[in-house]
C-alpha cells in the first residue's frame, strides 16, 4: 500500500512565529554538528568507543523570496548583533506525516542568507544554530 507525504504538514515554529513560504525542493534540513560515537582501533584490532557529548546542530531553512519568516528572522539576527542574546528564541519542528519531531531550547541565526536579486524570484536559505537539538527522525506513517 503505497503511504502519502504532504509538505503542508510540516511545521516549524520559530519563537511563537509559524514559518511560512517555504522553497520548492529541500526547504528544511537538520543536523548534528558531531557523530555521537567515535571509534579507536587498537594496534591488534580491539575496538573502543567514545560517547559524545556534544548535542549541538544546526537547521538550514530554505524560503521563497516573498515570505514574510524572512523578515522575522532577519529581525532576530539584527537584535542579536546590537543586544547581546536578544535574537535567541526556541524553535520546534513537528512532521504531522509522521512521527518525526526537532526542537531547541535556544536557537540563534548563525547565518544570514546570501541575497540575489534578479528577474525571476529566488529562495533565501537561513542558517540557524542551538547548543543542545533534541532529534527523533521517524518515518512516514
Amino acid at each position: 500500500m503505497a503511504k502519502d507525504y504532504d509538505p503542508k504538514k510540516v511545521t516549524l515554529n520559530l519563537g511563537g512565529h509559524i514559518a511560512q513560504g517555504f522553497a520548492e525542493g529541500t526547504f528544511i534540513t537538520v543536523a548534528r554538528n558531531n557523530d555521537m560515537w567515535t571509534l579507536q582501533s587498537g594496534a591488534s584490532g580491539e575496538t573502543a568507543r567514545s560517547k559524545s557529548n556534544d548535542r549541538s546542530g544546526t537547521i538550514e531553512v530554505t524560503l521563497m523570496q516573498t515570505s514574510i519568516t524572512n523578515d522575522y528572522l532577519a529581525s532576530k539576527a539584527a537584535l542579536d548583533e546590537s543586544d547581546l542574546n536578544g535574537g535567541k528564541f526556541a524553535a520546534g519542528l513537528m512532521d504531522a506525516n509522521g512521527t518525526t519531531l526537532v526542537g531547541a531550547v535556544e536557537l540563534w541565526v548563525k547565518q544570514q542568507p546570501s541575497m540575489e536579486l534578479a528577474k525571476e524570484l529566488s529562495d533565501r536559505t537561513w542558517m540557524l544554530e542551538t547548543g543542545d537539538l533534541e532529534m527523533f527522525v521517524g518515518g512516514t506513517a
